[in-house]
């Protein structure tokens, strides 16, 4: 599949399958910045799918050989970033965004090197270790993100805080799935988090626990609060539309964070989720916020006629 209509089309279903939230979010660009957010996200998905044996997402299944998983990870992707089709239409989608915006095999590595994390078992130890693994598989993504949206590569403080939203989101991830990752035998939390309170690694689920992993939450969630409004900060450098969509997705996936520190020892009951109301709040909110100080943009871009 070579084709930039069928790649676009697989990625579009791509998105819809694997991110509600961001698909929600990536409908507020302009069609190229959309199709491109799309191609985009369709390798990020194939990677980490790929790496964790999941279908867009879901329940993790074992994997056989994680090592070479993760080396056809990297030998598609240097294989697309090379201009050649890959026969994987994700990987294919990479090369066409990749081509159209820029992106480097440098900033690929950054996202790939979360992968290799993962495969090799590793757990944080210290704070610093688990922003160190926020970065690669969530906050480089945003730097790549932040480029198809126009960023110029050399404007490294707006990337710095496209970075920070995606720390934000995983921040956010890893608050609410801390159940669903024990089971598949991870853990995120760091060993000093743990030690602080008192919880031998691996205990941390249990029921007579919860008060403390409540606590974890809190802090995974505060954390994520202080990246979500540091990566808004950012959203004034970018185009009205895009600045709308990344408001609108910050405001979603913070809800998520949010509704974690809320729920207390009930947080992993069940799996925490925005629904479809609070997203058009947030499509809402963000819209308001997109505007403020910049109308002139949107007259330009036809979104507001000015009152004569």
């Amino acid at each position: 599949m070579s084709d930039r209509a069928a790649l676009v089309a697989y990625a579009r279903d791509s998105i819809a399958r694997g991110s509600k939230s961001f698909a929600a979010a990536s409908k507020l660009f302009d069609r190229t910045t959309r199709e491109r957010v799309w191609l985009l996200y369709a390798w990020c998905r194939k990677c980490d799918d790929m790496a964790d044996g999941q279908d867009h997402g879901g329940a993790m299944d074992n994997v056989a050989n994680p090592e070479a998983r993760l080396n056809a990870i990297r030998e598609l992707t240097a294989k697309a970033l090379n201009g050649d089709t890959t026969g994987e239409p994700a990987f294919d989608c990479l090369g066409v965004v990749a081509r159209e915006c820029g992106l480097t095999q440098r900033m690929a590595d950054d996202v790939i090197e979360g992968f290799a994390l993962d495969t090799a078992g590793w757990q944080p130890r210290h704070e610093n270790d688990l922003y160190r693994y926020c970065f690669h598989v969530a906050g480089a993504v945003g730097v790549m993100m932040a480029v198809v949206m126009g960023v110029s590569p050399d404007d490294e403080e707006t990337l710095d805080r496209a970075c920070d939203l995606g720390l934000a989101f995983q921040l956010a991830n890893i608050a609410r799935d801390i159940a669903e990752d024990g089971r598949a035998g991870r853990c995120y939390i760091p060993d000093d988090w743990l030690a602080q309170l008192d919880l031998e690694p691996g205990e941390h689920l249990r029921p007579h626990n919860r008060k403390k992993l409540a606590l974890i939450g809190r802090w995974l969630a505060d954390e994520a609060g202080q990246y979500e409004a540091s990566a808004k900060v950012g959203a004034a450098r970018l185009p009205f539309r895009a600045r709308w969509a990344v408001l609108t997705a910050a405001g979603i996936y913070g809800d998520i964070a949010r509704k974690v520190r809320a729920a207390g020892e009930h947080a992993w009951d069940h799996r925490i989720f925005t629904s479809r109301g609070e997203k058009l709040v947030w499509v809402a909110r963000a819209l308001v916020d997109a505007m403020r100080n910049h109308p002139a943009e949107m007259v330009r871009e036809g979104l507001w006629t000015r009152s004569k």
